[in-house]
C-alpha cells in the first residue's frame, strides 16, 4: 500500500470545569463519536484525537479533584470504547486520555489501537512542564516506556504528545524507530506557541523524513482563562510542507492523504541518516 488516509479531530471543550470529571468524559465521549463515525465513512485509516481528549486541560489549576479523570489502560472505558470503533471502521485510532497506573501515580498517555480494535500499546509523555499556567507535573508523572513505535495496519506509527514537540531529540528516536509517521495530539494556547506551531513540527517532518499529523483542541476553558485554544490541526509531509489544515475555532475533523513513496524519496535525497555522526554527540547526553 503506497497511500494511507489520515484524520485528526480537534474540538472545545463540551459542558464546563464546574461539572466532575465523569461528567465531563460523558459529554466529551459524545461530541466525538460522530466525528469518529464520519472518520470512518471517508476512509480514514489512522485517526488522531486531542491530547487528554475526555477532559478539560486542568493543568492552569493544581486541584487534585482532577485526579479523578484518571483511568486505565487498557482496561478503562474509553479504551475499551475506541476498540469498538476502530473494529467497527477498520480504522487505526490513537487515544491520548489521562491514565492511572496504580492510585497516586498519573500519565499523560496515548493508547494505540489498531484496526482490528486490537490494543497495541501506549505511549506516556516524556516532558512535563512546570510553569505559570502550566502546572503538569502536579498532575503527570514523565512518561517511563521510551519512544515505541507500533507496527499498525497500515503504517509504522509513533506518538510524541503536546510539550515534547519542544525537545527534537524523541523525533529521532521515533524515526530511528522505524516511524514514517507521527502524531502530536496538544492542547496549546495562542502567543508564542502559535508562531512555534508551524515552525518545529515541519522542521521535524524535514529532519526525519517523516509525515506528521499535530492536533489541538479549540476555544477556552474558564475559570482558568489561560489564553485561547487556537486549533489549527494541521498535516505535512516530509518535505516540511503542511498539507491540509484545520481552522482555529471550529470542531472539526481534518483528513488528508499520505503517500509513502514521498518518505522513501525524501530520505534517498536529503541523506540525513546516512550522515548522521552519533558517536560524536555523546556528550549531548551526560550534560
Amino acid at each position: 500500500m503506497n497511500t494511507m488516509k489520515g484524520g485528526l479531530i480537534q474540538m472545545s471543550l463540551k459542558g464546563d470545569t464546574t461539572m466532575t470529571p465523569d461528567q465531563i468524559r460523558e459529554r466529551m465521549v459524545a461530541a466525538h463519536v460522530p466525528l469518529i463515525d464520519d472518520a470512518g465513512r471517508k476512509g480514514v485509516q489512522v485517526l488522531c484525537l486531542q491530547e487528554v481528549f475526555t477532559q478539560p486541560y486542568f493543568c492552569p489549576s493544581q486541584d487534585a479533584k482532577w485526579y479523578a479523570a484518571v483511568e486505565p489502560i487498557p482496561d478503562g472505558p474509553t479504551t475499551k470504547l475506541m476498540q469498538e470503533l476502530a473494529k467497527k471502521h477498520s480504522m487505526v485510532i490513537v487515544v491520548p486520555i489521562y491514565e492511572e497506573d496504580i492510585t497516586g501515580v498519573y500519565y499523560n498517555s496515548a493508547a494505540v489501537i489498531d484496526a482490528d480494535g486490537r490494543y497495541l500499546g501506549k505511549y506516556r509523555k516524556n516532558h512535563i512542564p512546570q510553569v505559570a499556567g502550566f502546572y503538569e507535573k502536579f498532575f503527570f508523572k514523565p512518561g517511563n516506556l521510551g519512544y515505541p513505535v507500533f507496527q499498525t495496519a497500515y503504517c509504522k506509527l509513533g506518538v510524541y504528545i503536546c510539550y515534547d514537540r519542544h525537545f527534537p531529540e524523541g523525533w529521532r528516536a521515533l524515526a530511528l524507530n522505524g516511524a514514517e509517521y507521527i502524531v502530536n495530539p496538544s492542547a496549546t494556547v495562542a502567543g508564542l506557541s502559535q508562531y512555534l506551531w508551524e515552525l518545529e513540527q515541519p522542521a521535524a517532518a524535514v529532519a526525519n523524513g517523516c509525515y506528521i499529523g499535530a492536533v489541538n483542541r479549540v476555544g477556552t476553558e474558564a475559570p482558568w482563562n489561560i489564553g485561547r485554544f487556537y486549533g489549527s490541526a494541521y498535516f505535512v509531509n516530509p518535505r516540511g510542507k503542511i498539507i491540509a489544515k484545520a481552522s482555529e475555532d471550529k470542531d472539526e475533523l481534518l483528513v488528508t492523504d499520505m503517500d509513502w513513496n514521498m518518505v522513501r524519496e525524501v530520505r534517498n535525497l536529503w541523506q540525513f541518516y546516512r550522515d548522521r555522526r552519533p558517536e560524536t554527540y555523546a556528550n549531548l547526553a551526560q550534560i
